[in-house]
């Protein structure tokens, strides 16, 4: 058996209706796992989970909408994960928002909670309603998608990385609390990434070419990219990996690349 198998395994994935999330879905369906796709509308979790069916089988995926700005939405997930397939042994944190783009300065109170509660607070949220099962189970991980912005300051998207770097802590101060019993919690840390939310850090040609100027591999990221290290993470490849934050950017952060 593959160290990636995931057969026999349940993976609840934030944000996974189209970007990162959905990749990791796909990818995870694809060693064994059965996933729910959510984000914020139903019809888009529908076409998701229907795509991975048919790839991979009726019943591989389910679609639950939730917003994770509602304490009450998420509880609904975890509720209809648990009616769908019994218990969830992983759980990927992916849905995050950045509305602001600027100094920090110029910053509304409005944006700047919405950065922290969405990026740090949902997942604080959902960790708590879905760890107590994987801690009596002694057996589960929990992933953080964070981001490199949490790694290094910017003059442009500095309230996100401050919420990412709190993701980062966050993993590290669960993976304290539950290791003992079983259960790991980590972090990746993906640089800039072909996705809708960093759409205005790419789809120029200019930009795009600032952003990659300085690291190694001279390129933006693609979605499935990040998608192995969240089935490394989730896998019994990763089973003596908790507390960590895995880079996954280019080369960027080592060479100073954007």
């Amino acid at each position: 058996m593959s160290l990636f198998d995931m057969t026999g395994q349940v993976a609840l994935i934030t944000g996974s209706s189209r970007g990162i999330g959905k990749a990791t879905a796909e990818a995870m369906a694809e060693q064994g796992a059965k996933v729910v796709i959510s984000s914020r509308k139903q019809d888009a979790c529908d076409a998701t989970a229907a795509e991975i069916n048919a790839r991979f089988g009726e019943g591989t995926a389910i679609a639950v909408a939730a917003n994770i700005s509602s304490k009450d939405d998420l509880q609904n997930l975890v509720n209809e994960t648990r009616a769908a397939f019994g218990k969830i042994t992983a759980l990927v944190c992916n849905a995050a928002s950045n509305p602001y783009y600027g100094p920090g300065l110029g910053i509304s109170d409005e944006q700047f909670r919405k950065i922290m509660d969405n990026n740090i607070l949902s997942n604080h949220w959902l960790i708590s309603m879905v760890a107590p099962e994987m801690l009596e189970r002694g057996d589960g991980s929990i992933t953080i998608i964070s981001s490199i912005g949490g790694l290094k300051g910017s003059p442009i998207i500095g309230a996100y990385g401050i919420s990412k770097a709190a993701d980062m802590q966050v993993a590290r101060n669960f993976s304290v609390e539950f290791g003992p019993r079983g259960v790991r919690v980590n972090c990746i840390a993906p640089g800039l990434i072909r996705t809708d939310m960093a759409r205005a850090l790419w789809e120029n040609p200019e930009n795009l070419k600032r952003s990659t100027a300085a690291s190694t591999l001279k390129r933006i990221g693609e979605p499935h990219e990040i998608a192995g290290a969240a089935v490394f993470l989730a896998s019994k490849a990763g089973a003596f990996t908790t507390g960590q934050t895995i880079v996954c950017d280019g080369g960027a952060t080592i060479s100073g690349g954007a």
